[in-house]
């Protein structure tokens, strides 16, 4: 530690990466529980995007300097009555390698640290630069005025102005309070590493349910923006939770008809909020296509 007890990057990132190197087109996926993901649902696509088949652990975030944890408190984890381990909040970086996609996905899956945010961002840009990623994909998930009966659009937006107009993309016009995601893409961007946020909707009045049909929706425009495949099939969590939420609306007359008039307004306006994944995808590959001729 420093005398101010400000940790530096090199007290607080691990990351063993020589084994794995060099990458092929690396790109970092960043999900962190948290303000930023309602209802885990953003990290859940990670999780479901991206098989543990296919993950090599090569460091992580030490915890201690970044958390309260009299807020996000650890957990003890018993084996047959004896005490096992203590599980700390954890900031893991993994590789994801598989030789059907197109590219190998660096994936910060963690919890969003309490203290410490500069330099918690700069080791995240470490990590970037040493693993070679061109760009950075952070994914979040929020409560909207959506009905739980459709599948939620994605929206996106880059702070990286070639970029966002590339890909159709809104330039970053919120002010107010923010998450580390929103300290991480300005430190990215001055370090010239192009980066993305991606968010889903969750309807605002079921926000502490589950909603596996929003990780499709994230999952599902992820993979075809990286080109990395189709991931866990989400069909039967789906189904179930549609029908525990369909039962929960209909005890209360008021609520269904406003889901009613919800629905009616998510139809008149799906068409026009992003590009398609698929068109994001290919244009995406242009951009980086370019970035690496640019370097070279």
């Amino acid at each position: 530690m420093t005398d101010d007890f400000t940790p530096t990057v090199e007290e607080i990132l691990t990351l063993d990466a020589q084994s794995i190197l060099p990458l092929r087109n690396p790109v970092m996926v960043v999900a962190l529980e948290g303000w930023f993901d309602m209802a885990g649902a953003a990290s859940a696509a990670v999780e479901a995007l991206f098989d543990d088949e296919h993950r090599i652990t090569v460091g992580e975030i030490e915890p201690d300097p970044l958390y309260d944890f009299t807020i996000e408190r650890p957990h003890v984890e018993m084996v047959e009555g004896q005490l096992r381990t203590i599980r700390w909040p954890r900031n893991r970086i993994d590789v994801w390698r598989n030789e059907l996609a197109s590219r190998d996905v660096v994936l910060l899956l963690g919890v969003e640290p309490h203290l410490s945010w500069r330099t918690y961002c700069e080791a995240i840009l470490s990590t970037c630069e040493e693993l070679g990623c061109s760009l950075v994909v952070t994914v979040g998930a929020g409560a909207e005025q959506i009905p739980h009966s459709r599948s939620p659009l994605v929206t996106g937006s880059s702070t990286n102005h070639d970029l966002a107009q590339r890909l159709g993309l809104s330039m970053p016009s919120y002010q107010g309070v923010t998450g580390v995601v929103g300290v991480l893409h300005p430190t990215l961007e001055a370090s010239d590493i192009p980066s993305v946020s991606l968010r889903v909707g969750i309807p605002h009045y079921l926000s502490n349910a589950s909603h596996p049909l929003a990780v499709r929706s994230l999952q599902s425009h992820l993979s075809h923006v990286l080109g990395v495949g189709p991931g866990r099939d989400l069909s039967n969590d789906i189904n179930q939770a549609r029908m525990l939420h369909d039962e929960l609306v209909a005890t209360d007359p008021q609520l269904a008809m406003y889901v009613t008039m919800l629905e009616r307004e998510f139809d008149r306006r799906a068409e026009s909020i992003i590009p398609s994944a698929d068109d994001l995808g290919a244009e995406l590959e242009e951009f980086l296509r370019n970035l690496n001729n640019d370097d070279e």
